[in-house]
């Protein structure tokens, strides 16, 4: 399954296709070839084992700033949007199938409720993009995983429980999960990272951060809290208290394998879903596979159509608001109209958390290998439809914006210079004058930049570059000659590697 990923990769990279895309037509070509390897998950590890650290890695990078400018229409999203979503699709399952229970066609409205981001940021990865509709896209996916995993995790408990949890129950249980959450995501974030920042090797840091992500989950699971708020509340505070005390030699491969894992998951998901959807699709009475189908093109029009419905109404409202108190302009993109409604209703893909959730369905559950089926064609149709046209929607509604990211990597630019000049003013040895210079002329070009990210080009970064390049090709010459062994190569391969590093930083 690997290696497969690793072809994916390649196609996707050369197609210029989201890698999501490519990943569920793999999971649907495994679904009907004739194969049956007999590997099933057990339920109650797959949202444990996907979902965690997929929702660390998410909220880990969240900007709880842009967060509070744009918590309305992320609200709105996330909790709206989701409700509708969750409530017309159960009522679409039940109407076509009478006889499943009404806490089951919820589950699956859950299931299929919460778009996933990457899909999205993968095929506008070359696009520019209103921050603005950025934000609210990244911030909702966060968000929605959290709400529509907590109520499909009541749905399912109903389910089991033969219909027998009442608002008396959900209600308590609803306010233990939020109250609790939000109290034990920071603590616990609190002493793991008084823990992280003692470990001074990368292999003992990296793996302490996957055991303790799945150690949250666990912790919050037994409880009796919600595991996906306290994660997402524990990334969030993790984010902002453990940079400060992570040095680069550690933060530089913690993010390369993180990233790493994410793929992985995402593969491994879609894959295991396509291996058993095949036994199931196979074993399935004759007649049932028309059935199935019908209900899951009958449930992917519906999360598409309720989901733009809600987002041009949502939209429009909301520009004529912020119009009636004499605002003509928004500074981190253009005023909310049915364009920006369209698009952010258009990238509503389904990805990794329909697809585990609906593994993560105990295997006694009702007709799961239809709503299994169902999940599935909605994931590959939203990643098909959408997420192969949501880049010429994005060229053809030409949505301007005025850059405020780039605008405020050019004023920390700057202020990071002029900190640094301050440090070194009290300095008097020889060769704190060149440096000096460097950092003078990094204020300068990073204050005169008006276009892009004015980041610094120095003079001298080609020479740099030519040196090390003379430096790495003598150091392998050496190394093949016999004058100096592994274990001398390999540490100037890394100082080698870090200079390489702060060269490219002022290409």
């Amino acid at each position: 399954m690997l290696t497969a990923a690793v072809m994916l990769l390649g196609v996707s990279r050369r197609s210029r296709l989201p890698y999501p895309v490519l990943l569920a037509l793999a999971g649907a070509a495994v679904a009907i070839a004739p194969i049956d390897v007999n590997l099933h998950l057990d339920p109650a590890l797959v949202l444990t084992l996907f979902v965690a650290p997929v929702l660390l890695d998410a909220a880990y990078d969240t900007s709880l700033r842009d967060l509070k400018r744009n918590w309305v229409p992320v609200f709105s999203l996330a909790l709206i949007a989701v409700g509708l979503t969750t409530g017309a699709v159960a009522v679409v399952v039940h109407l076509l199938v009478p006889t499943i229970p009404w806490a089951a066609a919820v589950t699956i409205g859950a299931i299929v409720a919460p778009p996933d981001a990457v899909a999205a940021t993968t095929v506008l990865r070359d696009v520019k993009l209103p921050h603005r509709v950025a934000v609210i896209l990244e911030g909702e996916a966060l968000l929605n995983d959290a709400s529509t995993l907590l109520i499909y995790r009541l749905a399912v408990g109903a389910v089991l429980a033969n219909g027998s949890i009442g608002a008396e129950v959900i209600a308590p249980a609803f306010l233990l999960s939020l109250v609790g959450s939000v109290v034990a995501g920071p603590a616990l974030a609190w002493l793991v990272g008084r823990i992280i920042r003692r470990i001074d090797d990368a292999p003992s840091s990296i793996i302490l951060q996957f055991v303790s992500t799945f150690g949250v989950w666990v912790i919050a699971e037994r409880v009796g809290l919600s595991p996906i708020l306290t994660i997402v509340v524990y990334a969030m505070t993790l984010a902002r208290t453990a940079p400060a005390h992570h040095p680069a030699h550690l933060r530089i491969p913690s993010y390369a394998v993180w990233d790493t894992a994410v793929v992985v998951l995402n593969v491994l998901a879609f894959l295991l879903i396509g291996l058993e959807l095949g036994p199931v699709i196979a074993a399935a009475p004759r007649g049932n596979l028309g059935q199935w189908a019908v209900l899951g093109a009958s449930v992917l029009l519906t999360v598409i159509f309720v989901r733009i419905g809600w987002t041009v109404v949502a939209a429009l409202w909301s520009g004529r608001r912020i119009r009636r108190r004499g605002v003509s302009s928004l500074s981190d993109g253009p005023l909310p109209d049915w364009r920006t409604g369209l698009l952010i209703g258009w990238a509503g893909t389904r990805g990794l958390v329909t697809v585990a959730t609906a593994l993560a369905l105990p295997h006694n559950f009702p007709d799961r290998g239809m709503l299994l089926f169902a999940a599935f064609t909605v994931t590959l149709g939203t990643l098909l439809i959408q997420g192969l046209t949501l880049r010429p929607l994005v060229l053809m509604l030409r949505l301007t914006d005025d850059d405020p990211v780039n605008r405020e990597v050019r004023e920390a630019r700057v202020a990071t210079a002029e900190a640094a000049l301050i440090a070194l003013r009290a300095e008097t040895v020889d060769s704190v004058q060149a440096l000096r210079s460097e950092l003078e002329l990094e204020r300068e070009i990073g204050a005169s930049a008006h276009e892009g990210d004015g980041r610094p080009r120095f003079p001298e970064k080609a020479l740099r570059a030519k040196a090390l390049v003379a430096k790495r090709q003598r150091l392998h010459a050496m190394r093949r000659d016999g004058l100096i062994g592994d274990a001398a190569f390999h540490r100037i391969e890394e100082e080698l590697d870090l200079a390489d590093l702060a060269v490219a930083t002022r290409a």
